[in-house]
């Protein structure tokens, strides 16, 4: 009998620290990924700029950036706030619609591109790759490789703050590295 209680508050023990991590895996994902479509809905209705993260399934780097940079707190709420994120798998077989053109998959060789992707990236295929676009759909900055959630803050920093108007992404980049570098010293 002793055996039976034992292994009762056992099993309800477990059921709530389950539902527990749970519920705290659930309040840290409520960071939403766009589709291409639903940012372009949500555009008519809320103008932000867009962060399009282009990446492949094959893409370790893309793997990496999503497992550490992408799944960041800060870097979420970052993009929530100033930003529709919107993954875009640059081999995608869908066909999508944009501004009265249609976007197909192209085969070539042992893979293909999206033409979309393709146009995006301005024909420069590499993952994963950055893409900006400003309130109006234009293209802001292309930003290729993998950037650290440090580093990655600092690119949406330049991009929201418009600092690509007046100043190149390198020298903003040094000033605000030697900025923290400051902030880091007097800590």
């Amino acid at each position: 009998m002793h055996y039976i209680k034992g292994s009762f508050f056992l099993l309800v023990f477990s059921l709530f620290t389950i539902n527990g991590f749970a519920q705290t895996a659930k309040a840290k994902s409520d960071f939403k990924w766009y589709s291409w479509e639903e940012m372009v809905e949500a555009q008519k209705v809320s103008p932000k700029k867009v962060m399009i993260d282009m990446y492949t399934d094959w893409c370790g780097w893309c793997k990496r950036m999503d497992a550490s940079t992408f799944s960041d707190p800060k870097i979420q709420a970052y993009l929530k706030e100033n930003f529709y994120a919107v993954k875009f798998d640059a081999e995608q077989k869908e066909n999508i619609t944009y501004d009265g053109n249609e976007f197909k998959y192209v085969k070539s060789g042992r893979r293909g591109v999206h033409e979309l992707a393709n146009a995006l990236l301005n024909g420069k295929l590499s993952y994963p790759s950055i893409v900006y676009l400003n309130e109006d759909m234009q293209r802001i900055v292309i930003s290729p490789g993998f950037k650290d959630a440090k580093k990655f803050m600092i690119e949406l920093s330049f991009t929201k703050g418009e600092h690509y108007k007046t100043t190149n992404f390198q020298q903003y980049m040094k000033t605000e590295m030697e900025k923290s570098a400051k902030t880091d010293k007097s800590k």
